[in-house]
């Protein structure tokens, strides 16, 4: 790995480690009570005391988006977690089965594919409802069909490797072969897939509460905080700009690792 490449990794694990700490512990990092009101300290710009201002309501904003990182970050994490695991178990059963139902599953998965994910997200959330389990539900919904593929291709990949087909001919069963030789390879490609994939489902959530289909004021979510400012960006754009900057840096960073880990596996540089 080049030096550049090794600077940027660590800035951007550096900028996840602060998301993770305030999402874990947002009191630590918190100077106020981000629920707390004061009309007369409302639309304050940032200073010594309100370090990003104030909002509307008079609430620090600065806490808002510290307290944030954990339900949206929360978010990004169950979605892809859930894809995840249920993308694994139904490619790794494409993989294996006949050739009919690995057929269907995958004509079925290339018409998710064939629409973006928000829009996905979108449909799901508009005939679920708004809220933040739902937009959980939702975005990992739109991103399941991803890990579907690559879990498939990965299967029928392994499936065929010498090692795989040596450990059948000492006689171990298809199942232990598959389970010892297959499932921990696949597994590893859908883990670094992962890593971009809470950076999408970060910021799907995020744009969802901004259509104001998530969690409802006064909670303190990134997308829905970007939304709470967009009337008054011309007299306060630090009450959007801040959670926009946080998304952004969550977004990036876990892309960067993303990028970097999958280049390395697949052995070239990002």
């Amino acid at each position: 790995m080049k030096r550049a490449q090794r600077v940027l990794l660590w800035a951007a694990v550096a900028v996840l480690a602060v998301i993770a700490f305030s999402a874990l512990w947002p009191a630590a990092l918190a100077t106020h009570d981000p629920l707390q009101t004061e009309v007369r300290s409302a639309l304050l710009p940032p200073s010594a005391e309100h370090l990003f201002g104030t909002d509307q309501s008079g609430r620090d904003v600065y806490s808002r988006v510290v307290y944030g990182a954990g339900r949206s970050l929360g978010i990004g994490l169950l979605a892809t977690v859930v894809a995840l695991t249920v993308g694994l178990l139904l490619g790794a059963f494409a993989g294996v089965a006949p050739r009919g139902v690995d057929a269907t599953v995958m004509r079925v998965n290339d018409i998710l594919m064939a629409f973006p994910e928000f829009l996905v997200a979108l449909v799901v959330v508009a005939v679920l409802g708004p809220g933040t389990v739902n937009i959980a539900i939702a975005v990992t919904l739109a991103a399941v069909p991803v890990y579907i593929r690559l879990a498939r291709v990965q299967t029928q990949t392994l499936r065929a490797a010498e090692h795989v087909e040596a450990a059948r001919i000492l006689g171990v069963p298809r199942a232990t072969a598959f389970l010892r030789h297959v499932a921990p390879g696949v597994l590893g490609a859908l883990s670094v897939l992962a890593t971009i994939g809470i950076g999408s489902s970060i910021l799907a959530a995020a744009g969802l509460s901004f259509l104001g289909l998530g969690p409802s004021e006064p909670t303190p979510e990134w997308g829905l905080m970007l939304a709470g400012g967009r009337n008054v960006l011309g007299q306060a754009w630090w009450i959007s700009v801040f959670p926009g900057i946080a998304i952004t840096l969550t977004v990036v960073s876990a892309t960067v690792v993303g990028r970097i880990l999958r280049a390395r596996g697949d052995g070239r540089t990002a």
